[in-house]
């Protein structure tokens, strides 16, 4: 009678490890998983934001090489001054 106590509990003992270790492994993996799409986002949001921004500076560079910069709704001679 012991025995078959004893060995009962160690099977559901194994049975509960087990289980957790599975619920533990899904976990990770959709943790992982987060990580990588938020990573993305990112990575593409400051893609967009950096493509923007060389976009104003090539504007800025060609008003400048052409003299055509506005400045409070006209055209600036020297911008120097």
């Amino acid at each position: 009678m012991k025995k078959s106590v004893i060995l009962i509990m160690a099977v559901i003992f194994s049975l509960s490890i087990y289980s957790c270790r599975e619920t533990t492994q899904e976990k990770t993996e959709e943790a992982a998983e987060a990580i990588g799409e938020d990573i993305e986002a990112g990575a593409k949001e400051a893609g967009e934001k950096i493509k923007k921004g060389a976009e104003k500076v090539e504007k800025e560079i060609d008003e400048e090489i052409h003299e055509t910069d506005d400045v409070n709704g006209e055209e600036a001679t020297d911008d120097a001054a």
